[in-house]
């Protein structure tokens, strides 16, 4: 009976965690089409770079410091960034510049994604391996 209790909690901290998520997701969004306009998915492209950031950050600062439950790391991990970026949403914008003639913009968008994405949770693992680095100087 332990076994699946702790099963239902391991859900339900994903639960909430995804709810958070994606309410960040939605302030983010909001935020950039004030600031940034309509006519560009700014606000995912933030949202995707900034949680590959945030990813990067967290799984490096698991690795060295350990000791964080299983349900904390699901919290934030599959549960909150699992909320916040959205793949899908990227998948759908850039399709939909592409179908409406905007293939330049919809190649930019997508190699931007990617590749800021990608450099973001390097840096995000760089910046944590060079903290706990200076800690244990």
């Amino acid at each position: 009976m332990q076994g699946r209790l702790e099963v239902v909690v391991l859900y339900l901290v994903v639960f909430l965690g995804a709810g958070l998520g994606g309410a960040f997701r939605l302030g983010v969004n909001e935020l950039a089409a004030r600031l940034l306009g309509i006519e560009f998915p700014f606000g995912t492209l933030i949202i995707n770079v900034l949680g590959a950031f945030i990813m990067g950050l967290l799984t490096e600062y698991f690795a060295f410091r350990g000791g964080m439950s299983q349900e904390v790391r699901l919290f934030l991990t599959t549960g909150v960034l699992g909320g916040f970026t959205t793949f899908s949403t990227f998948a759908l914008e850039s399709v939909m510049l592409w179908e409406r003639g905007q293939w330049g913009p919809s190649i930019a968008y997508v190699a931007l994604s990617v590749f800021l994405s990608i450099g973001a949770l390097i840096a995000g693992l760089a910046i944590v391996r060079l903290i706990i680095q200076a800690q244990t100087v």
